[in-house]
């Protein structure tokens, strides 16, 4: 149940209404406050609330109205939010802005799985962005599968990253892999990136939705996760206090090893059914194999999804962390000519068929 409490309601008008709810769901169940779309939001579980105290509710002079949805997440919600989200990026650290979702033409995102070196990461920046690229990706903390394998440089890497944005312009996305974490993050990107083995730790994606900058986060789908776990979680982010989140199909585990994963490109035309959050698709890691990657971007254009994570590196065959799926920036400059073209196309029959 998500309950909006009218503008004009007084703070004892508020504190009545709180009174109320405690009284109807008792002090054990969460009761999540946050704000959407320039509205303050109570959620809770539709569950504890029976008719009567619906109505009892809907009487309260702080309330607006209230939405009763049967689907298990509720913020995230198309049936809450019938229009598509849209994400503006780079607002904070004074780099070109951009904006992700809604009738905005997908973006891409670009760069290194890792930061290795200045050199590696600033060279990589530049190109990138003369491919075409609106935002930069490089991994300052890296979780591998092996203890023994490349971890990333941490903090010195997340230096990095804000001197590409200063060189290229270009926001910057990490990813975070701890709750504490969160905030020093944050003083040095511009999205927050949330793995797929942590699609599920709580507490992460709880202080991705506290931060204080409240900035976007990319919430990657789970190995083997399914949607509603996948929605569940980004509504853990968003009930947080943070609505910026995107969603990001990275490829599910199956029992074929002919590639790293299966790329479910059926998940964005239903996500954008179930969800107004932006979705987008990471090529890379569901392939495993930088030949697959050109042709699984253009399906994932054709899905209709708002953007790509795109693997690049100068010289894929010595990156320190998966080269064998990352592209050179004469590739990706090749994938994003032909997104435009295909994302024109689409724009296009739209258009003349009035399909929305």
């Amino acid at each position: 149940m998500i309950i909006t409490i009218a503008p004009q309601a007084t703070s004892e008008e508020r504190a009545q209404l709180m009174v109320q709810i405690c009284r109807i769901v008792g002090n054990q169940s969460p009761i999540t406050t946050t704000y959407m779309n320039k509205h303050e939001i109570i959620a809770l579980d539709a569950a504890q609330v029976d008719a009567q105290a619906q109505a009892l509710l809907e009487q309260q002079p702080a309330v607006k109205c209230i939405h009763t949805l049967k689907t298990p997440y509720q913020l995230v919600s198309r049936k809450f939010q019938a229009e598509s989200s849209c994400i503006e990026i780079g607002k904070t650290h004074g780099s070109t802005s951009t904006s992700i979702g809604g009738e905005h033409t997908p973006i891409v995102i670009a760069g290194p799985c890792a930061v290795e070196s200045r050199e590696q990461l600033l060279s990589t920046a530049r190109a990138v962005k003369n491919a075409g690229a609106q935002i930069l990706r490089g991994g300052a903390f890296k979780p591998r599968t092996s203890p023994y394998q490349f971890q990333g440089l941490g903090l010195e890497g997340l230096h990095m990253l804000a001197e590409a944005r200063e060189l290229t312009g270009l926001p910057v996305i990490t990813e975070v892999m701890e709750p504490a974490m969160a905030e020093v993050v944050a003083e040095y990107a511009d999205i927050l990136q949330i793995g797929a083995r942590n699609m599920q730790n709580y507490p992460l994606l709880l202080a991705a939705g506290r931060h204080s900058q409240k900035l976007p986060v990319l919430l990657k789908r789970g190995l083997s996760s399914t949607l509603d776990e996948w929605l569940l979680a980004a509504e853990y982010i968003v009930a947080a206090g943070n609505p910026n989140v995107i969603l990001c199909e990275r490829g599910i585990r199956s029992y074929d090893p002919q590639t790293r994963n299966v790329l479910d490109l059926t998940c964005v035309p239903l996500l954008h059914e179930l969800t107004h959050l932006p979705v987008i698709v990471d090529p890379s890691h569901a392939t495993g194999k930088r030949e697959l990657v050109p042709a699984m971007s253009r399906a994932g254009i054709a899905a209709e999804a708002d953007g790509l994570i795109i693997e690049t590196h100068l010289n894929p065959n010595t990156a320190l962390c998966d080269g064998r799926q990352s592209i050179t920036p004469a590739q990706l400059e090749r994938i994003i000519h032909e997104m435009r073209l295909l994302s024109a196309i689409i724009r296009d029959e739209k258009q003349l068929t009035g399909v929305a």
